[in-house]
């Protein structure tokens, strides 16, 4: 009896010992973003895609709503700019290609109604490595765009992350 529920505590000490780890030294899901807005309004030349995924972001993500009209918003999140392209990262032996960077490169700044800047001009830039054979080149072009996705997803979470953290932010007064 006592060696059962001694076996017992055992197992329990070990299966707790990694989660109460985590969380003494400050680790928790990523969960949602607080963002102190009722409602965002995208501007700028965002490209469809990523203008999607920063909409869906910002629905599932937040408590906040997204505003057709940006004088229905208390927040304007405006993309300056948005480019993705590859570019070459090595070659084999034959002298093809064997490997691409794929890149995506946002531009984007937040102000409020009144025109306060929440967030200066600011970039993200974000990079990917990925293999490349002449054998499968369908395969890659559909791997290229489902990494180009889920690159633009993260790049919308970073963005509201950013808004986040600019808008808890004790702002300076310039006199």
């Amino acid at each position: 009896m006592s060696a059962n529920l001694l076996r017992r505590a055992m197992l329990g000490f070990i299966v707790s010992a990694p989660v109460s780890g985590l969380i003494a030294c400050g680790y928790r899901l990523r969960g949602m973003v607080d963002l102190p807005f009722k409602a965002i309004a995208i501007t700028g030349n965002p490209s469809p895609p990523l203008r999607a995924d920063i909409q869906t972001a910002i629905l599932q993500g937040t408590d906040v709503k997204v505003a057709i009209n940006p004088k229905d918003a208390d927040l304007i999140l405006e993309i300056t700019n948005d480019l993705s392209g590859r570019e070459i990262l090595a070659y084999n032996s034959a002298g093809q290609v064997s490997a691409y960077r794929l890149n995506i490169r946002v531009g984007f700044r937040a102000y409020d109604v009144a025109g306060a800047e929440v967030i200066p001009d600011s970039e993200i830039y974000m990079t990917r490595d990925m293999d490349f054979s002449n054998t499968t080149v369908l395969a890659t072009d559909v791997q290229q765009q489902q990494f180009l996705s889920l690159m633009r997803k993260d790049l919308a979470i970073q963005i509201l992350r950013r808004v986040s953290a600019a808008a808890k932010a004790p702002r300076t007064k310039s006199f």
